[in-house]
């Protein structure tokens, strides 16, 4: 049930529709007369994809729906067959960021814990092994 002492908000006023009155693009396809789209054609079909690779869309384009269905299916058969990329490359100019060069060198890396234990161990190895050799040089020369 509404409150009687609740005031009330204006009513908004209806979004006027700019393109209401525009001019429809006319489908190319229809103009010229040409029945189906030939997916070979990379110059007609490259017209039809954006700067990323995507597929432009009807409104954009200006094609009728069928001449949009056979655009969309030619340039998906010439992706296919590798006539035209999926996406196109985008180069970005970054200035700063995580490049190597901004840092400078790298200083020496920090020793750990099991670094040491390896070193360690290493060197005991080597030194059992200096032994053995001893040994084995004693009982020659002892014979």
């Amino acid at each position: 049930m509404p409150r009687k002492n609740m005031p009330t908000l204006p009513k908004r006023a209806p979004k006027i529709d700019t393109r209401r009155g525009a001019k429809k693009k006319p489908c190319s396809f229809c103009q010229h007369g040409v029945g189906s789209v030939d997916y070979k054609d990379l110059a007609q079909l490259r017209k039809y994809i954006s700067d990323r690779g995507k597929i432009r869309g009807r409104k954009v384009s200006g094609n009728c729906q069928q001449h949009q269905r056979d655009v969309t299916d030619s340039i998906k058969t010439a992706r296919e067959l590798a006539l035209l990329p999926y996406t196109q490359r985008t180069v970005t100019e970054r200035r700063g960021g995580r490049g190597r060069d901004d840092r400078g060198p790298r200083g020496p890396r920090p020793e750990r814990d099991g670094a040491e234990r390896a070193s360690d161990a290493e060197a005991t190895m080597a030194d059992a092994a200096d032994e053995v050799v001893t040994d084995v040089e004693v009982e020659e020369a002892g014979e």
